[in-house]
């Protein structure tokens, strides 16, 4: 649907002029007079539901139709769902405003109850009730935790035309699109704050999974930490709340701003707890490093400056700073920094056991270096540190730790295996290799979309719809 007023007008019906109207008046006060009223209002009301229909197929609102299976695909919903409200809003406010006032101007003089039900039918065959059905359809499709935010967006768009539902529709001839409007909210509210107070227990089920094999940040912990920001943004958080008092009210009981904000804060303390087991499942000590310095920076960086940041607090947000300073420095002192001890110095001072002494030694002491760096290298190329400053700061760790020292040893110690036969086994790198190889480190690996599973309540296992989320994005 067009936005533009301008664009609008040219599917909105355009008004009768009075002398229509009074004309229109005339016939149907004589059609009346001689029993012939239900035929009139019957053609009417084929001919004025035609009409709106045409100007809704203007539209293309063949997702009006579509089924409870395809709407389990995360990202047609997400399309359907705006459309469907600009449409409904535009429907109501334009179209059936307009066959509203028109059939009151006609038949004021035959009686409330006849253009009310006149106006009533042309509603119904015009296509209202599919606009319904429609958001019933969502309501039924499976309940994952990104389907909360599109109940939120189906509840807002009938929560801002509900003074013009109201009036338009809430004559006694409108009762079977009252009723199917009642029940739509109804649905929408309890499945809304159903999936909202499931989502806790849709993060613990997830603990006993296992961390992802790259050490890079869990698809879980990317979700959750955006889904909680969104819900508490403007756009989300006045609609929810209103979403949760209302539903405490049909059970009497008051809501308080504090339990949606304690339940978020409970949803990331679960995801700390999350990581922390997650952290112990690795084989691998370092890896499990990497994997904490991951997700650590994750929590601090990207919730730094958001709503959620906001109410975890500054403390919080220093606190994951710092566990990442401690991860890091931990896995380099684990890792690279052990290298450079094995580039020894020892019985080279002025080549006191002689030339040929010291040429063995230092071939001994490069080959050592050069195992160690490939074993190291080899298995540490499979891991991921997703975001790019991070992994930067981590690579140019590694480089500190190893180049200075080795580009040192070769200056004053390379000439003694160079014009070596076998040179090339012991002098295997150039401090240049060395540096352009461990900057190479841990980037993303291309992957395809996923979700994670979640176990309901009931046992069943479903996919939550993240499968906007990589495993491993690339953060750039």
């Amino acid at each position: 649907m067009t936005s533009s007023s301008g664009e609008q007008a040219l599917i909105a019906p355009s008004p009768l002029p009075v002398p229509v109207i009074l004309k229109l008046q005339s016939i149907i006060e004589r059609l009346t007079a001689n029993n012939r009223l239900e035929k009139c209002i019957s053609i009417y009301v084929e001919v004025r539901s035609s009409n709106v229909r045409a100007s809704l197929q203007a539209l293309n609102l063949d997702y009006l139709e579509i089924s409870i299976s395809e709407f389990n695909n995360v990202k047609s919903i997400e399309a359907y769902i705006a459309q469907w409200g600009k449409h409904l809003e535009f429907a109501v406010k334009h179209l059936f405003e307009a066959e509203y006032n028109l059939c009151n101007d006609v038949f004021e003089k035959i009686g409330l109850e006849v253009w009310m039900g006149c106006f009533a039918k042309i509603a119904a065959q015009a296509g209202i009730l599919a606009f319904l059905q429609f958001g019933k359809t969502v309501t039924e499709s499976k309940k994952d935790p990104i389907k909360l935010v599109k109940l939120l967006d189906i509840f807002a768009s009938l929560n801002k035309l509900r003074l013009d539902f109201n009036r338009l529709f809430g004559g006694k001839a409108c009762i079977e699109i009252q009723n199917l409007t009642r029940d739509l909210i109804k649905r929408v509210i309890e499945g809304a704050c159903e999936i909202f107070w499931e989502l806790l227990n849709q993060v613990e089920l997830q603990r006993d999974t296992p961390p992802p094999p790259d050490g890079s940040v869990p698809r879980l912990v990317f979700f959750v930490t955006d889904y909680c920001n969104r819900l508490l943004g403007e756009d989300y958080r006045p609609i929810l709340t209103q979403v949760l008092v209302i539903h405490r009210s049909w059970k009497q009981e008051k809501f308080q701003e504090r339990l949606l904000t304690d339940s978020i804060l409970n949803i990331i303390k679960a995801i700390e707890l999350n990581i922390e087991t997650w952290s112990k499942a690795y084989e691998d000590t370092i890896l499990s490093n990497i994997f904490m310095m991951n997700n650590h920076w994750h929590l601090y960086k990207y919730l730094k400056g958001t709503k959620l940041g906001d109410l975890l607090g500054d403390v919080w947000l220093r606190e994951h700073e710092q566990y990442k300073e401690y991860y890091a420095a931990v896995y380099l002192r684990e890792t690279w920094a052990k290298l450079p001890v094995l580039l020894s110095r020892e019985g080279l001072i002025l080549f006191s056991g002689g030339r040929a002494t010291a040429r063995d030694l230092v071939k001994k002491r490069l080959k050592a270096f050069n195992e160690a760096f490939d074993e190291m290298y080899k298995k540490q190329s499979s891991w991921v540190v997703s975001e790019k400053d991070l992994r930067e700061k981590t690579c140019q760790m590694a480089v500190q730790a190893i180049v200075p020292v080795y580009r040192s040893y070769m200056q004053n110690y390379g000439p003694l295996v160079e014009q070596d036969a076998s040179a090339s086994k012991y002098a295997k790198y150039t401090a240049q290799s060395l540096e352009k190889m461990l900057n190479s480190l841990f980037q993303p690996k291309p992957k395809k979309y996923g979700s994670f599973n979640a176990r309901h309540s009931n046992g069943k296992l479903n996919n939550v719809g993240t499968n906007q989320y990589h495993s491993s994005p690339t953060v750039v």
